[in-house]
């Protein structure tokens, strides 16, 4: 599955108020057999999602109608836990290409990175901002803007900044992974090595 450049995202949000979500909620064990990408996203938060028949949980956010888009706002230490790279796989899949948290397990976030989905960790002041921005009115767009790192509510008129290593940004923004990118510098890599030959 190749990654997607991202640029700027305007998108309504999905609010996930839970804080220390670790990956095996996020993607159960018994999900990890297979060693690609597909398919993971029917499976996210799997045992959140659905009763043990297989039924839609109705109270979980991901069955709730009323919320939807590409950004999933989620509480505070997102993705701690085992470092399986399933849990970035699964939430690509199901269609987000951003996540929102105050603070991310950094095995989490460098997963996340890899495949194409972007962390935004901000305050907890505006972590609590945009949850209750979202609870007012579902439909309340944010914009991430990756080459400026800002993040904004935009009915609410609320930004903040946002790191990233620049060397992850640069990816993003090309819609590459490593392998990508060192095919993309391969003129210096053969004239440095002919240089030093």
């Amino acid at each position: 599955m190749p990654i997607e450049k991202f640029t700027k995202l305007v998108s309504s949000c999905v609010p996930l108020p839970i804080e220390n979500v670790d990956t095996d909620q996020i993607i159960p064990a018994r999900f990890l057999k297979a060693t690609t990408r597909e398919g993971f996203g029917n499976n996210l938060f799997a045992d959140w999602r659905y009763d043990k028949s297989g039924n839609p949980k109705e109270d979980f956010v991901l069955n709730n109608p009323r919320y939807s888009g590409k950004i999933l706002v989620a509480g505070q230490n997102f993705g701690s836990g085992s470092s399986r790279e399933h849990a970035a796989w699964a939430i690509v899949g199901y269609g987000f290409k951003a996540v929102v948290s105050s603070f991310f397990a950094d095995i989490f976030k460098n997963n996340a990175l890899n495949n194409g989905l972007l962390p935004v960790q901000v305050s907890k002041e505006f972590l609590q901002k945009l949850f209750q921005a979202i609870e007012k009115e579902p439909a309340t767009e944010v914009e991430v803007d990756l080459e400026n790192q800002t993040i904004r509510i935009l009915q609410e008129g609320i930004a903040e900044s946002f790191d990233i290593n620049p060397y992850k940004k640069k990816c993003l923004l090309n819609g590459f992974d490593d392998i990508d990118y060192l095919l993309s510098i391969n003129h210096e890599i053969e004239a440095w090595e002919k240089e030093h030959a």
